[in-house]
């Protein structure tokens, strides 16, 4: 039972380590532009001479355009619309807290953070801003981006609130394992376990929100403001990995000191049924 008790603190510390990590670092998310901004300066340094023809191929005539979802886009879009390339997509990393631009992945950005005239990192908001709609957009599209912000807000929102609930219940509950080892308390090392248990349900709803927030904020409509051009590669760091490995030390940690006190249980029955049939021997 010392062992399984031991195990089990044991691991709910290592979670609490690696939650705290995830949390207070910026490596949640990452894009890499940096495909993407080649492809734009090529696409910008073409030959524009009296003597070169430059055909697109947007032009040509067996090109047929997509269809526009006739629920979340207007039937009759905008003459004229944002190309990939005037949009400028940078390499960043973001956490809870903080969204930053990746070191080393863009010289230019690097010299206006050096100089001063940019910042490497700019906080998340967790509060609803108009500013961030952008001007001139029909109505019809100016409604569905507010939706969409309020809902991206409740999902970060969530994000944020369960994994520090995870941490909090997880830091009672070792606490609470602690003093019952001392004590030699077996309710106390099972109350343990079973907060270690509902601190990693908290951290499953918490990541399961920060997954589902992104991939939402990738599928936002319009998509040429919103989402990601095929180039760009995206994908977790090493502080969503990390969320994840302590979610899984805290289930581990919750079995172990719950298993604990019931073997305890077992074995005390057992020898006192022992015990009762000597005496009737």
């Amino acid at each position: 039972m010392r062992i399984l008790t031991a195990s089990g603190l044991f691991l709910a510390f290592c979670s609490i380590g690696l939650l705290t990590m995830a949390i207070s670092t910026d490596y949640w998310y990452e894009t890499d532009a940096r495909k993407h901004r080649d492809r734009c300066k090529k696409y910008a340094s073409k030959r524009n001479d009296p003597g070169y023809i430059y055909i697109s191929n947007q032009n040509l005539p067996l090109r047929t355009r997509p269809k526009a979802s006739p629920l979340r886009e207007s039937p009759h879009p905008e003459p004229v619309v944002e190309s990939r390339c005037s949009r400028r997509y940078n390499s960043t990393t973001t956490g809870l807290w903080r969204k930053c631009h990746r070191e080393g992945f863009d010289l230019e950005n690097e010299d206006l953070i050096f100089k001063g005239l940019l910042q490497r990192c700019t906080p998340v908001k967790y509060y609803y801003s108009s500013l961030n709609i952008p001007r001139n957009l029909p109505v019809n599209i100016t409604k569905t981006i507010r939706q969409d912000e309020w809902h991206a807000l409740h999902l970060q929102r969530m994000t944020a609130g369960f994994i520090g609930m995870a941490v909090a219940i997880i830091l009672f509950g070792w606490i609470v394992g602690v003093l019952g080892c001392w004590k030699h308390n077996e309710l106390m090392q099972y109350v343990a376990g079973l907060l270690f248990l509902m601190g990693g349900t908290c951290c499953i709803i918490s990541l399961c929100t920060c997954v589902a927030g992104i991939n939402f904020e990738l599928s936002r409509y319009p998509r040429y403001l919103y989402g990601l051009p095929e180039d760009i590669s995206h994908g977790y760091g090493w502080s969503m990995f990390s969320a994840w490995g302590g979610l899984g030390l805290t289930l581990l940690a919750g079995f172990l000191c719950t298993l604990a006190p019931l073997k305890c249980v077992k074995l005390k029955s057992a020898l006192s049924s022992n015990v009762k049939l000597k005496a009737l021997l």
